[in-house]
């Protein structure tokens, strides 16, 4: 995680680098990455229609037009979006969970496919829809991409994003398909025989390091994770909601979390994530820095095992028992091969792994033999503090707080993250706004204003879900909500 507002205008990069102990890279002058981010192209100048269309409507509905039920996918329609080259075993495989959904969605089920070099906008005009207003009656409001970045690139993603509920599977062959459709199905048919809501029946659990002597996790632990505690505790009423912040959250009371039968329905993470080529090269891409880390600096060397929870730190045999993970954290849910984040004048691409690649870790979590995890919300690319800090401002977890609510009460997942995911149309909407005021009509745009807003929209964008976005992490109304 990193903090975009340092010491004597240093911009604070801190995505931990596996080889090193410490940060991937050194503080950067404000103005050093200003002035490489003013010669740069404008975060989805080519969207910008679809994104002040987005902005303006999330006044009025979440990602459908009125007159569609966005928890009822027979009104809102599911689809599953592939390359032409689709493996067919891997659909094969996820044919039970196809037909599931098939059968729920009825004449609103699609099966869409991307054309090579097709960008969402193409996409989605060649089947008839708009970029800017979701019709599900054309193109279903729920997306599963399915197939890794090389397919179905990040950029396809994002941009579907802002106004699809979309989610990827991106799991290591056949078998982790059929075990991840094994697992939605399974959840789907508990949920179908249970009561909505059993007061005490269901948890949550936000986990979070407070590392010595760094910055990113004193703030993710005091500013994000204390006030979820809090506001979600009180208006989540049928829930147990928990933490595990500071010292108690180390990478053996994760692995307890993600595997013990009375474990979180819900787990929530704020840590470092590991990042950087070597890192990527070694399959731990996204790995979740732990308690065990003792800071920058006292650590010597490069970072063990102990210090992080990996994929091939899950168990095998075990169950994974959350049903949805969220981790806040650098390359958790993947990694691009450049960078979005230029590291000064003259270097707006930065290359950081030898291709695009999702997670592994969350790929294991979803692809478990004996049951997995239904979904897994992080990001591609680094996180900011930005995401819950706003200069000049106090904490700003509304967001989170949104999103976790609407997973409590039994949302579908992409339905639920609306709060999240639509960050990115508002502040992609307001750059462009900026830019253009200080370029046509001279406005002064500060170097720390410009950095602000260019790291808080890569930031929103970069969120995404791995999974079916059509999944629950409750069933309907199991919330218990009420107002804070």
């Amino acid at each position: 995680m990193d903090d975009p507002v340092g010491p004597d205008d240093l911009l604070v990069v801190d995505g931990l680098d596996v080889a090193t102990g410490t940060y991937l890279t050194p503080p950067t002058a404000l103005g050093d990455l200003a002035a490489a981010l003013r010669d740069a192209p404008v975060p989805g100048g080519g969207d910008e229609r679809r994104l002040r269309r987005r902005s303006q409507a999330d006044e009025r509905h979440l990602g459908v037009t009125v007159g569609f039920d966005a928890d009822d996918l027979g009104s809102v329609g599911w689809g599953i979006v592939t390359a032409p080259d689709v493996d067919a075993a891997v659909l094969a495989a996820l044919e039970p969970l196809l037909a599931r959904r098939r059968q729920q969605a009825g004449d609103r089920f699609r099966h869409l496919v991307v054309e090579d070099g097709e960008d969402a906008d193409t996409f989605l005009v060649r089947y008839g829809a708009t970029p800017t207003v979701v019709d599900p009656r054309v193109v279903p409001y729920y997306l599963l991409l399915v197939g890794g970045p090389g397919a179905l690139p990040f950029d396809l993603q994002y941009q579907l994003g802002v106004a699809y509920a979309v989610g990827r599977l991106d799991l290591p062959d056949a078998a982790a398909y059929a075990a991840y459709a094994a697992s939605v199905l399974a959840a789907e048919d508990r949920d179908a025989a249970a009561a909505a809501a059993q007061h005490g029946a269901r948890s949550a659990r936000l986990f979070g390091p407070r590392n010595p002597d760094d910055t990113a996790t004193d703030l993710s632990s005091r500013l994000l994770l204390a006030p979820l505690l809090d506001e979600v505790g009180r208006s989540a009423s049928a829930w147990s909601v928990a933490a595990d912040a500071g010292e108690p959250a180390t990478k053996q009371r994760l692995r307890t979390l993600l595997h013990a039968p009375d474990g979180p329905d819900v787990l929530f993470t704020a840590s470092h994530g590991l990042g950087g080529p070597q890192a990527t090269a070694l399959g731990l891409g996204g790995a979740l820095v732990c308690q065990d880390w003792p800071g920058p600096v006292q650590q010597r060397g490069p970072l063990t095992p102990a210090q992080y929870l990996a994929a091939t730190d899950v168990d095998a045999a075990a169950p994974v028992r959350p049903r949805v993970v969220l981790a806040f954290a650098c390359y958790g849910a993947g990694t691009p091969r450049y960078s979005d984040y230029p590291a000064g004048p003259g270097a707006t691409l930065v290359e950081i792994a030898a291709q695009d690649a999702t997670a592994p870790l969350p790929a294991r979590l979803l692809g478990h033999p004996a049951g997995g995890a239904l979904a897994f919300v992080g990001h591609v690319d680094r996180t900011w503090s930005c995401a819950f800090l706003w200069h000049g401002t106090t904490a700003q977890t509304g967001a989170f707080r949104g999103a976790l609510l609407g997973l409590l009460d039994g949302r579908r997942v992409g339905h639920a993250l609306e709060d999240l995911t639509s960050r990115y149309a508002s502040l992609a909407t307001l750059l462009t706004a900026r830019i253009d005021a200080s370029e046509r009509l001279g406005k002064p745009f500060p170097d720390a204003d410009l950095v602000a807003l260019w790291t808080a929209v890569h930031d929103a964008r970069g969120l995404v879900v791995l999974g079916d976005p059509a999944v629950r992490a409750a069933p309907p109304g199991a919330g218990g909500l009420v107002p804070l």
